[in-house]
């Protein structure tokens, strides 16, 4: 009957795909219990370089096109791994704010300038810590319903595919953000690398661990013997990102000249009225629904499916202020305005990731490569073998997408695939969202405007409206 809890897909269900929103709590948590081991030190290693497939390609354009002081970047951005990791207890990405990123190399329009790009960050900070503070985010995060935000998340995760496949593919200028041509079989950055970097993770993880509420021991895999416990012992996702550090200099050696010891000198960023002007108009407009989907509702949906038991900290409101916190500080030194994203938790839990302590690992390699050789360090992400990010990439993305697969009833996946095809078509969340949101609106209309079905058609009839 319309209206009834228990029957209509498109209410919220307990344990299923129900709204919720946790309280938000300012209390420090303990570093034992945000960075203790879930399983074991090379699995929070090899998912402290799962999100690394998005991080590396934007810092290495901002870095050659807009000249982005990578050294700064690194030292604050594992600096933020770390506190969020404290924080929040789960491997809580860092990444860079992509549609200001997009928009700052963009070929179609002059390039941002630091001070530009900078602004742009502030300003999107600046409204994402006030819609954390005031409690708005938490509120929206209650009443967006599910299939919506399964629809952003799956429009984010074939995106990241998307761009996955075409890394290992083509060749890529990131500097000019375009492919050049179709990469080659052989070579130390060729098919044949990436192709065999996939298939052994795949070999080693399988299609990777369910989440613990969704694969309980008694399941048909365990039953039947699965290998999980032994494949969590293998970094495969570590062990593929050295195999690209090693070809980095085996591609060209003259990389270790290149690298100059010391960290980047720390100074302050003059902006103008007119950077303001440029920063929001042009970088941040576009990245606030972008920043308030993926990096806050998405993330806080993910975070609740993937780790039940932290949902509390990992609240909208939290995270917002999060998000706003980190920009609000490193911006004003020329650090690159960043997020957390749904699609790098998604890849540091696929690769392993199960804590805090995953990316504090994290955190302390960047701020070590910061201090050790500061924007030089970007001589030697440019060498990176393209490929490899590719795979990492992919694997992230399809961990987020698969996210969706909790649908229930064809109403649910029917909202979820518009909004999820309207946001890829137009390339745009907030696009796909709006009419995510319009088309529930639509079908609770006509669950509200239908007629119970009759009492003599209780066997699969016409229910009439």
């Amino acid at each position: 009957m319309a209206g009834d809890a228990t029957t209509d897909p498109l209410l919220p269900r307990a344990g299923g795909w129900g709204w919720c929103c946790p309280r938000f709590s300012v209390r420090l948590p303990s570093p034992a219990a945000s960075f203790r081991l879930k399983t074991t030190v090379w699995a929070e290693l090899g998912g402290s370089v799962g999100d690394l497939g998005t991080y590396i390609p934007i810092v290495l354009a901002l870095s050659l096109v807009n000249r982005l002081d990578l050294g700064t970047t690194l030292i604050f951005t594992g600096l933020y791994n770390a506190i969020t990791g404290l924080l929040f207890g789960v491997p809580m990405p860092v990444q860079p704010m992509k549609s200001i990123a997009a928009v700052a190399i963009s070929e179609s329009s002059a390039h941002l300038s630091v001070p530009q790009i900078m602004a742009a960050g502030l300003s999107t900070a600046a409204v994402l810590f006030l819609l954390g503070a005031t409690g708005l985010m938490s509120a929206l995060y209650r009443f967006i319903p599910l299939p919506v935000v399964r629809g952003v998340q799956l429009s984010q995760g074939l995106s990241f595919a998307f761009s996955a496949i075409k890394y290992i593919r083509y060749d890529q200028d990131f500097a000019a953000a375009k492919s050049v041509g179709p990469r080659p079989w052989l070579g130390l950055d060729g098919l044949v690398v990436a192709i065999s970097a996939l298939l052994f993770i795949v070999l080693v993880t399988g299609s990777g661990d369910d989440p613990p509420l969704q694969d309980p021991p008694t399941s048909r895999r365990h039953r039947r013997g699965s290998c999980v416990p032994y494949s969590s012992r293998i970094p495969t996702a570590l062990l593929v990102f050295v195999l690209g550090v090693v070809l980095c200099f085996a591609r060209d050696p003259s990389i270790v000249g290149d690298l100059k010891l010391g960290p980047s000198r720390i100074q302050l960023v003059r902006i103008t009225w007119d950077d303001w002007k440029v920063g929001f108009v042009r970088a941040a407009i576009p990245q606030i629904p972008l920043s308030v989907l993926n990096s806050v509702i998405a993330v806080c949906k993910l975070s609740s499916d993937l780790f039940p038991s932290r949902e509390h900290e990992v609240s909208a409101t939290a995270v917002s202020v999060s998000v706003g916190l980190m920009n609000l500080v490193g911006c004003w030194f020329g650090a690159m305005p960043v997020c957390h994203g749904a699609g790098g938790l998604a890849g540091q839990y696929r690769f392993g990731g199960r804590s805090g302590a995953s990316v504090l690992f994290l955190g302390i390699g960047k701020v070590v490569l910061g201090l050790l050789f500061g924007s030089s360090f970007v001589r030697l992400l440019g060498a990176f073998p393209i490929g490899i990010l590719g795979v990492l990439l992919l694997f992230s993305g399809i961990e987020l997408a698969m996210a969706s697969r909790d649908m229930a009833s064809k109403e649910e996946s029917f909202v979820m695939l518009v909004c999820a095809a309207v946001s890829l078509t137009g390339s745009s969340a907030a696009l796909g969202f709006g009419c995510g949101i319009l088309l529930f609106l639509l079908l609770r209309l006509r669950e509200l405007a239908c007629l119970p079905p009759s009492t003599n058609n209780r066997d699969g009839g016409d229910d009439r409206c």
